[in-house]
């Protein structure tokens, strides 16, 4: 089910020499590479939690998005050198078959990456894509806290049996391996999340030590405070619906009141410097209902950030 990215198919600019963009940098070839990124094209978890379905078409528009901006000039020899180590893998297309069997697929291809060393960057797809996100560090047999940023906890329970978008967490936190050691969910709508939901995180999971933030808590200082106290390895997840529907129309269950667009970014920056984070997944833009390709931008400028952390995380660690 995995097909490799057609490079041509993103229509992407021919940069001048002088003006090089970041699909300039990335490797269509794994050689050895210390970043992959991969798609999850699904959108079978939103249908059966009854959101807006379009979201499997949203990985090569982000690559399309992302590869046409330039690296940040302040730290261009950083930037640069970074995305030379990273390899676009191609997209696991998850609605040809059974959402849990692509789930598995994507966990093996996650899990490989781990133990190679690589640092896996996955673009959703419904926010399904993060359970098979988190299989990886089953297969891998990996302890991992969770961090989600999103105005949904995603913990409802499973519908006939079959998870969904809204239920990964529930699934990760109830895994029978127990290697999600902790699950802090940032961005919660008051409006939006059930008493019972909320009761899953404060009573029903103590041993996990779950957390969670409402929107109107958060500040740069708390964001960062939540990357500095996670334990272990960390997998971050961003939810596209946790930003304002004025800011990110774009998305599988709009929002009217989300994240400000500068945390949110920050969210995305600190992801990447923090040395304890080991994998991003970037979920939940539905193209289908987006205006003029804006929310697909913020998308893309979300990973632009994240990347930044990341430049900044490996000269710290080189210097």
């Amino acid at each position: 089910m995995m097909k490799s990215t057609d490079f041509d198919s993103l229509n992407l600019p021919e940069a001048a020499p002088d003006d090089l963009r970041i699909g300039s940098y990335i490797q269509a070839k794994d050689e050895d590479q210390k970043i992959t990124i991969l798609g999850f094209a699904s959108d079978a978890g939103v249908k059966l939690n009854n959101g807006r379905p379009g979201a499997a078409i949203a990985p090569n528009l982000i690559r399309s998005a992302f590869y046409r901006m330039t690296p940040d000039p302040a730290v261009w020899k950083s930037y640069t050198a970074l995305l030379a180590t990273a390899h676009d893998a191609g997209t696991i297309d998850a609605n040809s078959a059974h959402l849990e069997a692509a789930q598995q697929e994507l966990g093996k291809n996650v899990a490989a990456l781990l133990q190679k060393g690589q640092f896996p960057i996955i673009l959703g797809g419904g926010h399904e894509t993060s359970y098979g996100h988190f299989l990886g560090y089953v297969d891998s047999n990996r302890p991992v806290s969770i961090i989600n940023w999103d105005a949904h906890a995603d913990v409802r329970e499973l519908k006939d049996g079959k998870g969904h978008s809204g239920s990964p967490f529930r699934q990760a936190l109830e895994h029978e391996s127990g290697l999600c050691k902790s699950y802090i969910v940032g961005g919660l709508k008051r409006q939006s999340i059930s008493k019972a939901h909320l009761d899953y995180l404060k009573e029903k999971i103590p041993s996990h030590r779950a957390a969670y933030y409402f929107k109107g808590e958060l500040s740069k200082r708390i964001i960062g405070n939540i990357y500095d106290r996670a334990e272990g390895d960390v997998m971050v997840t961003m939810d596209m619906d946790a930003l304002s529907q004025s800011v990110a129309p774009g998305v599988s269950a709009p929002n009217p009141d989300g994240i400000p667009l500068p945390l949110w970014l920050h969210a995305a920056y600190c992801a990447g410097i923090s040395p304890k984070v080991t994998s991003f997944d970037l979920v939940e833009l539905n193209p289908k209902f987006d205006i003029d390709g804006h929310t697909t931008r913020i998308a893309a400028l979300t990973l632009w950030h994240f990347f930044k952390g990341l430049t900044l995380r490996a000269k710290k660690a080189s210097s």
